[in-house]
């Protein structure tokens, strides 16, 4: 049961009403937010085939209210009613978003045929409702195009939602995207895929009750839709900055953009309508340069140098900037602003981060002393809704300077629970720790009480009170938060303290997903699967023949690794199969069995089908319900 918050919550939350910077009689935002509105759907729910509810807006009714309720900071609660607009908008007369009906923004391009779709949300199923929006408003068009801006999934997953594999087959549908875009998606979605979505819970609240004791944003937007994910291969690859092209009448001019918010990202300008795409390189708040679902690092720096080449190449001729994620920026005025201070608050948070580094602070030492400058610090799209300068602070230090801080104890700890096994020994036993830690509860410090409590937790996960005082703090902490992913993150810790269950999501991994994916990303895959100490002693070798496009792929198993080469063949393969590619993918992946693939006449195989059978033997099915705040 939710605590209420405490005087030294309410305290907090006061210094954020009371802060000189903040204008909170400034409704731009809202009224911008709300400009174009054309249609919503109503009820603002979103259901597959299945009838599982994908989307539902409604759950966030308790919004409705101006005043931010005393469990939620102040400032988190502003941008989560933002958040709530939600609908089909006319931003140009040639372009529309759909927002609220996911994490991201789906936005279209009237070309003079058919529709140019943005990034199609995270579903199939909310960029279907969304894309049938779009039609019974604006008139029904065929997709011509689908623009992935960048490998995250909330930028292409609902594809099959907007086109199908056979339109894009049969060239009806175009998909366009960055260089690097497949690699840079599977090896998040896939290759780390468990563990990111695992953590994805915590930093989006998916299992937490929506509401103003529980989620309420994600900064960014609401949350992230819980609907069918699948992918289509780009048919058309952007590798290189001024590359131009013309889609049904629209002519698109390319800006790559890797390493700034993505691994591979692009922006992107359309001289006809005088309107820039920013992607997801700006938005209206401090982004990640590190992610708290876990990523690689972003470069803050290449990331601010891109956005100023933006601001050579495109702004003197823009009189609308529109991104991935919230409302646009109107005028050629704020649009140079927006997109200037955007690109100073990264460059500051990177040069800053490396001056205190070569002063010799470290990581955590520098995160407490960096601030934004008024100037930054001022402007609502500035604020910490999503990223913060803190944990931002610590990714740039990770970047240059790794997880190691140089001091000598810090380099082979011990894992945690045997530290804190130690560490509860050494300061009395677990109730001496619990005794001053509930001072220190009392008196406000919650930061300390989650950190040293923790410790108690590990060494013994049965410690109920531990428990209790440690999903306490981590709640007044949730609270406090402007972050909403910090938020998140700290309410389900103490949500998962309380009950002890695990909050458990299906794998977003579909088969849609997997049979787009090249089956050398699919081999990558399966590879890091591979139970390694189980496989030191085992031999596999498997020839594969894609019957699509011909390629051969050579799979061995040895020195209890997976291997495999592309347009290569073994000579003494124990087995071979052959199938088209979403069969094939299927196959190797384990989602279709080879015996019912051959007994369906979708694959051929010659040889001896054990060798197979030996390396899905010892591959590893991931539990996306590992344990977090406990051992």
């Amino acid at each position: 049961m939710a605590n209420d918050p405490t005087p030294a919550t309410t305290a907090a939350h006061r210094a954020v009403l009371d802060d000189p910077l903040l204008d909170w009689h400034d409704t731009r935002d809202f009224d911008a937010a709300r400009r174009g509105f054309v249609a919503a759907l109503d009820p603002p729910v979103i259901s597959g085939p299945d009838g599982r509810v994908a989307w539902d807006l409604g759950e966030y009714e308790f919004l409705a209210d101006e005043t931010a309720p005393e469990t939620v900071n102040p400032s988190l609660w502003r941008q989560a009613r933002l958040n709530m607009e939600h609908g089909l908008f006319a931003i140009h007369d040639r372009i529309w978003q759909v927002r609220g009906y996911d994490l991201s923004v789906m936005s279209v391009i009237a070309g003079d045929t058919g529709w140019i779709v943005v990034d199609p949300l995270i579903s199939e199923e909310t960029a279907r409702a969304s894309m049938q929006l779009v039609n019974e408003h604006l008139g029904e068009r065929p997709v011509v195009a689908v623009i992935y801006s960048h490998s995250h999934v909330d930028h292409f997953g609902g594809v099959e939602g907007v086109t199908t594999v056979a339109d894009v087959h049969a060239g009806r549908t175009r998909i366009v995207a960055p260089e690097g875009f497949v690699l840079a998606a599977v090896s998040e979605n896939v290759i780390a895929g468990a563990a990111m979505s695992r953590r994805a819970i915590y930093m989006y609240g998916a299992a937490l009750a929506k509401g103003t004791r529980g989620q309420v944003d994600a900064g960014l937007g609401k949350t992230t839709s819980n609907g069918t994910v699948s992918i289509i291969e780009p048919t058309d690859v952007i590798t290189r900055t001024g590359e131009t092209m013309v889609i049904d009448g629209v002519e698109i001019e390319f800006q790559l953009t890797p390493g700034t918010e993505a691994p591979a990202e692009m922006n992107f300008y359309f001289p006809q309508l005088r309107v820039l795409c920013m992607a997801e390189n700006c938005s209206r708040t401090l982004h990640n340069v590190y992610t708290l679902r876990g990523a690689q690092v972003r470069d803050a720096s290449v990331w601010a140098d891109y956005m100023d080449e933006s601001i050579v190449r495109y702004l003197d001729r823009t009189d609308m900037v529109f991104t991935s994620h919230h409302w646009p920026v109107w005028g050629p005025v704020d649009c140079r602003e927006y997109l200037e201070k955007q690109r100073d608050m990264y460059q500051y948070l990177h040069d800053q981060t490396l001056r205190l580094a070569n002063h010799g602070e470290t990581m955590n030492e520098i995160a407490e002393q960096v601030e934004l400058p008024p100037s930054f610090a001022k402007e609502w799209y500035s604020r910490g809704y999503y990223g913060t300068v803190n944990h931002d602070v610590k990714a740039v230090y990770q970047r240059y300077l790794g997880f190691f801080d140089g001091n000598p104890a810090h380099l082979h700890p011990h894992p945690p629970v045997e530290a804190a096994q130690r560490y509860v020994e050494y300061m009395g036993g677990a109730d001496a720790v619990l005794e001053r830690a509930r001072a220190d509860y009392e008196r406000g410090d919650y930061r300390w009480v989650a950190e040293v409590v923790n410790h108690v937790v590990f060494a013994d996960p049965t410690n109920e009170a531990a428990r209790a005082l440690q999903s306490d703090a981590l709640e007044q902490m949730g609270y406090q938060a402007e972050s909403g992913p910090w938020r998140n993150f700290f309410l389900m810790g103490a949500q998962e303290l309380r009950t002890g269950d695990i909050a458990r999501q299906p794998v977003r991994l579909s088969g849609g997903m997997v049979r787009n994916m090249p089956i050398s990303l699919v081999l990558d895959a399966i590879a890091v699967r591979l139970n390694g100490p189980q496989a030191v002693d085992v031999e596999a070798r498997v020839n594969v023949v894609d019957t699509v496009d011909g390629m051969r792929y050579a799979v061995w198993l040895s020195n209890a690794v997976l291997h495999h080469r592309v347009d290569a063949h073994l000579p003494d393969a124990e087995l071979t199969v052959s199938a088209e590619h979403d069969v094939l993918a299927g196959v190797l992946f384990g989602l279709v069995p080879l015996d019912d693939a051959v007994t369906g006449g979708l694959a051929e195989v010659h040889g001896d089908r054990a060798a197979l059978a030996r390396i899905h033997a010892l591959l590893d099915h991931f539990d996306q319900a590992f344990p977090i705040v406990t051992p």
